[in-house]
């Protein structure tokens, strides 16, 4: 007669590294003397004081991209190469750990998002406290209806430079941060008009309704993304700032670097 834990084993025979996605404290310390494989906590924080950690920027609610994500952040760092083996144990039904899966390094394409949070210039709290509101927009809309923003986080001075007003400042003199409950609100009521806002690295508004005025020559977006994601290309070529679009049509959410297209997310999924 089979064993049942004798057939499941296989999930984790051999493996290279075991994940634990945001386990408790208890659950984490039956793991932390494990002989002869990494454990890898991977969480919005490290509240387990895990050695071996990698930052998720948002809780996923979709298993499939937390894995993916938190695999990509454990490349990214070199805790892991290409080839390893994963032992993945994360939440699906329940508050607690439920859910055990095998998975293979080199199954995962870069998607960019980990590389957003540890390269740009930014904090890495500001984007994502943007990404929040770009999420939470993308879900809700303004009132019922979907909206289109563009955020453009770091450099704040050369991307003024690079700018003009569409309208009065409404955030001129003010010393608000994105992320603040109350700031948040304000954002989400200004995206129903043009224009970009304009976040420093600190997380700081430094404006809304800016048209930003960069060339978009040499700007190589995907077909069927209009002006709004040029001009986020644009910018963030000609600054160190990134950007996160939220499209009207299509409710994605996007993020530019470097004058290339690098994360895209469905804010139905988080």
């Amino acid at each position: 007669m089979s064993n049942l834990r004798d057939l499941l084993g296989d999930i984790v025979a051999d493996v290279d590294a075991i994940f634990l996605f945001s386990p408790s404290s208890s659950f984490y310390q039956d793991f932390a003397d494990v002989e002869d494989t990494l454990v890898v906590v991977v969480a919005e924080e490290n509240s387990v004081g895990a050695d071996e950690f990698v930052e998720l920027p948002l809780e996923f609610n979709d298993v499939a991209s937390r894995v993916r994500f938190g695999v990509e952040g454990a490349l990214d760092t070199d805790l892991i190469d290409e080839g390893a083996e994963i032992a993945c144990a994360t939440k699906t039904f329940d508050e607690d750990i439920d859910t055990v899966m095998r998975v293979k390094a080199n199954n995962f394409s870069p998607s960019g998002v980990y590389g957003l949070f540890t390269d740009s210039r930014a904090e890495p709290a500001v984007i994502k406290a943007v990404l929040e509101v770009a999420i939470e927009l993308g879900k809700k809309g303004q009132k019922g209806k979907p909206v289109g923003a563009l955020f453009v986080v770091g450099d704040a001075g050369k991307v003024m430079n690079k700018s003009r007003p569409l309208s009065y400042n409404p955030f001129e003199k003010s010393h608000v941060h994105v992320g603040d409950p109350i700031v948040n609100v304000m954002l989400k009521e200004f995206s129903r008009l043009d224009g970009a806002f304009v976040i420093s690295d600190s997380g700081k508004i430094v404006s809304a309704y800016r048209y930003l005025e960069p060339s978009a020559e040499g700007v190589d977006i995907p077909k069927g993304l209009g002006a709004r994601h040029m001009a986020a290309g644009a910018i963030t070529r000609d600054t160190n700032a990134i950007a996160v679009v939220l499209s009207e049509s299509d409710g994605l959410v996007r993020a530019f670097k470097g004058g290339e297209l690098i994360l895209e997310l469905d804010p139905e999924e988080y």
